[in-house]
Order: structure tokens, then sequence, then C-alpha cells
């Protein structure tokens, strides 16, 4: 006789699967399809897409709706030396949080509807706003969001009712100098010296010391072919990010007037493109204290840790951005997650995630009964 699987089990069971299965951003063909397998044995209504990977389920009544947000994708990186996808930002665990506040609360009597959107492409950036423009929040009032935070950010055991993310940028560029032999440096242009330059110039940008910022090259490569060929072409990525979005703003246009400074100053061709923009969280205080009450209800005050802001960005913060009257928070779940986020060797306590769904289901019932 097969034993009885309790709530726990079953959300543990979901986040092994999610866990060996990582799919990129807009890539989430699988994730989505045993998302929605759960959905169908849970028996809730949901509804996919015919463009995008990601789908929308719902359950309780009423014309209010709230809703619940968790982000499907995983990262490309390497690990052990292999180039693979890896959940190495969590979101394997939002997935089973998200699931597992729907499990418990999908038999509950609720005075408004709960819809539960899993999205993709949260890495990219891109994610949100596609569902924005698939009009998924278009007649939502309050929507909630979740993920795990390292251990210098919140231990295991605590739950802040509201992540004070930061806003980031992303450039991609491409450096068109000469080639030259090792002996005769005169006679090209040296992309290495103009990504030294790049650097350089991303070192000396100062802005008011009281602010959160920074910007740093990610990705530099650059290669003649051979150890006596000076290499002409290159390519470089810059990571950019501040607290606040009007910080965010003036590097956007203190690094553009850098890099065309640099251009000139080398007489060598440098494009760029922006390829996303990541805003800084706008938290609504009324969907905070959703969540704070709600966590000292359910869970007690030992469990409350109190709003805490990060350097880190999440496309959380464009549904806000593009519907500016939606009243959103993110909750915070300590895990003793270590090295950190998007570590290939990321760790944190399983049991966190349980802390994790049953902080949602307190927020949503709150949320929706009010």
């Amino acid at each position: 006789m097969s034993q009885v699987q309790t709530h726990e089990d079953v959300i543990f069971g979901w986040f092994d699967h999610f866990h060996a299965n990582p799919e990129v951003s807009w890539r989430e063909v699988e994730t989505t399809k045993k998302i929605a397998t759960i959905l169908s044995e849970m028996k809730i209504p949901y509804k996919t897409f015919s463009d995008i990977t990601g789908l929308v389920a719902e359950i309780g009544q009423g014309e209010e709706v709230i809703a619940v947000r968790a982000d499907i994708d995983a990262l490309w990186q390497e690990v052990d030396g292999v180039m693979k996808a890896n959940h190495s930002c969590g979101h394997d665990a939002n997935i089973s949080m998200v699931l597992g506040a729907l499990l418990k609360l999908k038999d509950e009597k609720l005075k408004k509807r709960i819809r539960f959107i899993f999205q993709p492409a949260e890495e990219t950036g891109g994610g949100a706003i596609e569902m924005v423009k698939k009009g998924v929040i278009d007649d939502v009032t309050h929507l909630f969001g979740v993920h795990l935070r390292p251990i210098e950010e919140l231990p295991y055991g605590k739950v802040t009712p509201a992540i004070h993310h930061g806003a980031a940028m992303f450039l991609s560029g491409s450096i068109h100098g000469t080639d030259a032999h090792g002996a005769r440096p005169h006679q090209g242009r040296n992309a290495i010296d103009i990504a030294f330059a790049i650097q350089q110039m991303l070192k000396n940008l100062y802005i008011d010391p009281f602010e959160v910022y920074s910007a740093k090259l990610t990705k530099i490569v650059a290669d003649g072919g051979s150890m006596n060929i000076i290499p002409g072409n290159a390519t470089f990525s810059i990571d950019v990010r501040a607290q606040k979005n009007s910080v965010l703003d003036e590097l956007h246009v203190r690094i553009d007037e850098g890099l065309k400074q640099i251009s000139s100053m080398f007489n060598t061709e440098v494009k760029w493109t922006w390829n996303d923009k990541t805003p800084g969280a706008e938290v609504s205080e009324e969907a905070t204290k959703i969540a704070l009450d709600a966590i000292k209800e359910q869970l007690g005050d030992q469990y409350l840790a109190k709003p805490i802001s990060t350097p880190g960005s999440d496309d959380f913060h464009f549904y806000t951005v593009l519907r500016p009257n939606l009243k959103a928070a993110m909750l915070g779940i300590g895990a003793d997650l270590s090295p950190g986020l998007h570590h290939p060797k990321m760790t944190f306590k399983k049991d966190a995630i349980i802390v994790g769904a049953n902080a949602l289901v307190a927020t949503l019932r709150k949320a929706a009964n009010r």
C-alpha cells in the first residue's frame, strides 16, 4: 500500500522536477507543459499562449482579481566547465512556492479571484512585458511575487513583505579596428587598448556618493587568431545598476557620451546597443501592509523581517511601470542561500520553499478576502 503524500511532499517533488529540468528564457516549453499537467491534475483551468511560453491559471470567484507571479526560466551559464541551463537564481523554487500556494488555496471559498501567472523570460527582462501585452493584469488590482534571498540579505526563517530591487541595464558592443603584426603595432588599431579605455571610463563615472550604483564590463572577446597578431576587432558587454531609476538614466547618458569620446579618441568605430532595461522597484505600501499583516498573523512575529533593498533587479517591476495603478509587492524568503544568486553552485535550505508557500497562502488569502 503506497504512502499518502503530504502537501510538503508534493511541493518538494515539483521542485525536484523543475530543478532537474531547467530551460532558458523563451524556451521553457517542457516547463510550461509540466505546469499545465500539474494544473490539470488539480482540475484548475488555465490558459496557454500560441506564440510564447508560460501560462495563467485562476481560482476563486467575484469581480475583483488579485494575482501572483512566478518566473519559470533558468540561466545559461558554465557549470563545472560545461555551458548549460541552470536554476541558480531559484526560479525552480519560485514555481514550487506558487504552485504550493495554489494547492493549498484551491478548495477555499474566496471573495475574489486569484490569478496565478507563470511567466517566462525573467532573466532576459522581456517576460513581464509580454505578459502585460497579453492582458493578464488588465483587471488585476494587487500583484504579489516571491523570491528566495541570499543569506547576506535574509537568513533562513525570515520573510520580508517587500523587496526593493534596484534598476539595471545591459549593453552589447563591438570594436572595429585594424589587425596588426605584433612587431608593428603602429600599423593597426588595437581593440584591446580600446577595451581598456572603456574599462577606465566606467571606473571614472562619479555620481553622488550617497547613491547606490555600479557599471562594469562583464565580457570582452578579442582574438587575432594567433599570439603575434594584435586584434583589431572585439566584442564587449556592460552591466549597469542603480537603486534609483533616475540614477540609472544618468548613467545611461554618461556611458553613451563616454563611448562616443573613446571612439573619436582612437579614431576607431565603436558600436553599441542597449539590449535591456529593468526598472527599479515601485513598491505599494498597501500591498506591503497586506503581506506584512498576513505573515505576522499566519507565521508569527518571529518570521517577520523588515522590507529589504537589494542591488539585484527583477523584471517583476515592469508590471507596475506599465500599469501604474497596480499595487504590487514581492515577498522575500530567507533560505540561507549561498554563495549567492546566479552562482553556478548556489544552494539553499529546501524547507524555505514550504515557508514561502505558507507566506504566499496567507498573503493571497488576506488580499482575496479583504
